[in-house]
């Protein structure tokens, strides 16, 4: 509700919400964001003390050391009422879907509850909550649209990227084979199944390569890192972008 109000009077303030590997290895990235949300008038900040949202834990089975990284996250963000705005959809998914069942019935339940309703992937705040579809961007190249995992299913995200990405002037947006189908990250999966996740990483570039387009675009960096690292293995044609990239090109 304060966040409806914010947007009402025009206050859109937003709170950076950058997962670790970002920050660590993506850093462009979440600038790129940063270019694009003020463009569009919002007030953005960043806590330096951010870490991580405790989904790599979670998922390793490590429970109770992921509640203890969780709770951090919730004290950092339950303070104030901007959205959280971050640039994967697997991190927007475990804070929406998970956190409400790690605090169920716990002293901060309430404040979960508000901080899960205004936590959004970039696009997804961008198509749904700020209703813009056309930025401005320019670039010139044939592309192709991976739907990762945990935008699809965690965030049911399909059309709004290729709405962002069919207003990108000179970009060539051409469908791949199997679009809805893993790449084959999946975080720990890719240690633990490497054969598995090297063959789906297969599947996937060559699904992108049988385009004809010379770049994999995703709103998701776990799965373009999985891809790129393939891609440069076999020393293929194919470049790899996050969409908040493409959207802050060309002005």
């Amino acid at each position: 509700m304060r966040c409806k109000e914010a947007l009402k009077n025009n206050q859109l303030d937003v709170r950076l919400f950058i997962p670790c590997f970002v920050d660590q290895l993506f850093p462009e990235t979440a600038f790129n964001m940063i270019k694009v949300l003020e463009k569009l008038g919002c007030t953005v900040s960043y806590d330096e003390n951010q870490t991580c949202c405790g989904q790599p834990a979670y998922n390793a089975g490590f429970r109770e050391e992921s509640k203890a990284v969780c709770e951090k996250f919730v004290r950092e963000n339950i303070s104030n009422s901007a959205y959280l705005v971050a640039p994967s959809a697997s991190c927007t998914g475990f804070v929406r879907n998970y956190y409400p069942k790690i605090f169920d019935n716990s002293s901060v339940h309430n404040e979960v509850r508000d901080l899960r309703s205004r936590t959004y992937e970039f696009t997804e705040f961008l198509v749904d909550v700020l209703k813009v579809e056309k930025l401005g961007a320019r670039l010139a190249v044939k592309a192709t649209y991976h739907d990762s995992c945990a935008a699809l299913r965690e965030c049911k995200i399909k059309e709004g990227p290729r709405k962002l990405l069919s207003n990108v002037e000179g970009l060539d947006l051409v469908e791949m084979a199997d679009n809805e189908t893993c790449c084959g990250f999946g975080g720990t999966f890719a240690i633990k199944y490497e054969p598995i996740s090297i063959s789906m990483a297969d599947q996937k570039v060559n699904n992108a390569l049988q385009t004809g387009a010379e770049c994999i675009i995703s709103t998701d960096l776990s799965c373009l890192m999985h891809l790129d690292g393939y891609i440069r293995k076999k020393g293929l044609p194919l470049k790899t972008m996050h969409i908040a990239d493409v959207l802050a090109s060309g002005w």
